[in-house]
């Protein structure tokens, strides 16, 4: 943890090393990620004039944000990638189309943490929580997120994780990347970690089983009550539906994809006219740590002619044959079956002015009802029994 504090101006400030944590699909699997995202974690303790100065390089990725928490897992912040000025001399390739292209070396860009109000316009990102019950002393998380990154080996999008420092008392410390392999045995062992991760699961376990009150429906896509508490991406927003496994009974899923910048075949993230930056369809466990089983992101999902999508969620043994064969169909897996609850989450991440009205943040953002307000792009969800849809495909699950 970078630590600030009461110390004279003439002491160095305590530093640790910087991004101590990586999440994904395969570690420290928490809190519903999506499996098509990295997230580094940068755990900080600041007092007064504290600032975290961020370094970095655009990523070679279809999408980048610097996100603050405070201690309760909620969004303090975001800045997001096209919000991020660029150093002189250099372009950002989330604003400019013509710096998609640019070398590492020219994709450079600086950022402030700051214990005050933040102003986006200068690269800043605030770690004060504010409202009722704030902290005095930020205390919290800063992650940074990388979406869909142009290699799949390279979880950062090919660039260095940024560089980081601490300024305390008028005095500045340059803070280390960590080099040791995050192990969750170190976050768990003994009793301190012991009560760290009962604390974890009490804030996460409270806020997923506040999401989905038990009075909505199974099989049908909501707006959660409020996602504080599960990291959310300022970015995003999400409608879900709640599942129970039962044997020789699948899920299917129909509604109309969103257009997306497809990064991955060479398209900018600034192409024009596109509906969403990303969007995808997650399968989660809903029994803590709340990991993700299974993603399918706007790139791996299959459309038909009319640009509608179906996903077929079962366990492997499960699968309709044909609907495995089809190349409309994209086939979700299950997960263990010994977790009975499940959750599939729609994300749509900052749609265009002319897709906004369709997109769930509009739905949200008016308290409607989403099948309504989503039209066509509402993903209308129903339990079939294998053997339906074996017979008569989706159509007969949705009753043609």
């Amino acid at each position: 943890m970078l630590a600030g504090g009461s110390a004279t101006a003439s002491a160095e400030p305590e530093v640790g090393c910087g991004w101590q944590f990586m999440s994904n699909a395969t570690t420290l699997n928490i809190a519903f990620p999506d499996a098509n995202a990295t997230y580094w974690v940068l755990p900080y303790a600041l007092a007064g004039d504290d600032r975290i100065e961020l370094s970095g390089w655009y990523p070679y990725a279809r999408y980048m944000s610097l996100n603050t928490y405070g201690t309760n897992f909620d969004t303090v912040d975001t800045l997001r990638d096209n919000q991020i000025a660029p150093e002189p001399g250099s372009g950002n390739p989330f604003a400019d189309p013509a710096a998609t292209g640019l070398p590492a070396a020219q994709r450079r860009w600086h950022a402030t943490v700051t214990t005050g109000a933040a102003d986006h316009t200068r690269n800043e990102i605030s770690a004060l929580p504010t409202g009722a019950g704030a902290q005095r002393v930020p205390v919290g998380f800063l992650i940074i997120r990388v979406y869909v990154p142009d290699d799949p080996r390279s979880a950062a999008g090919g660039v260095p994780l940024p560089e980081v420092s601490l300024t305390r008392a008028g005095r500045t410390a340059s803070v280390p990347t960590c080099t040791t392999p995050f192990d969750p045995a170190t976050v768990t062992a003994g009793p301190l970690g012991a009560a760290a991760t009962t604390a974890f699961d009490k804030v996460i376990a409270g806020a997923a089983s506040g999401a989905f009150p038990g009075n909505v429906p199974e099989a049908t896509f909501v707006n959660p009550a409020s996602t504080a508490g599960l990291f959310p991406n300022g970015d995003n927003k999400y409608v879900g539906a709640g599942l129970t496994y039962q044997p020789g009974r699948i899920v299917v899923v129909r509604g109309r994809a969103p257009s997306y910048p497809d990064t991955r075949a060479g398209t900018p993230p600034t192409e024009p006219g596109t509906d969403v930056r990303y969007w995808s369809m997650c399968q989660n466990d809903m029994v803590s740590p709340y990991p993700v089983v299974a993603c399918a992101a706007d790139f791996q999902t299959a459309v038909d002619e009319s640009g509608y999508y179906t996903y077929v969620v079962a366990v492997p043994g499960e699968v309709p044959a044909h609907a495995a064969a089809d190349p409309t169909v994209t086939v979700l897996p299950w997960g263990s079956t010994g977790v009975a609850k499940k959750v599939l989450f729609l994300r749509h991440m900052l749609p265009s002015a002319q897709f906004y009205p369709q997109s769930v943040q509009a739905s949200q953002a008016a308290g409607a009802d989403p099948a309504t307000t989503m039209g066509e792009y509402y993903p209308r969800a129903t339990y079939c029994s294998a053997d339906t849809y074996r017979s008569g495909g989706w159509r007969a699950c949705f009753g043609g």
